[in-house]
């Protein structure tokens, strides 16, 4: 469970930032919206190849 505790003289708006900080980089709102819809092994291993062939297409471009 994520929680911030909101430190002496700080205000609200900074513990919030904080916060979505935190979220973000434990990857939670990601794992909730992937489990939202069950998508077949097959469809997973398609869209993973697809974009290795995406990624790898821009790092050419990228040292050329």
């Amino acid at each position: 469970m994520i929680g911030v505790k909101v430190k002496d003289n700080e205000s609200i708006d900074r513990a919030i930032n904080r916060f979505k900080k935190m979220v973000t980089r434990s990857r939670v709102l990601n794992e909730y919206k992937e489990r939202q819809q069950y998508t077949k092994p097959s469809e997973e291993r398609r869209e993973a190849l697809k974009k290795s062939i995406r990624e790898e297409r821009r790092r050419q471009r990228e040292n050329y």
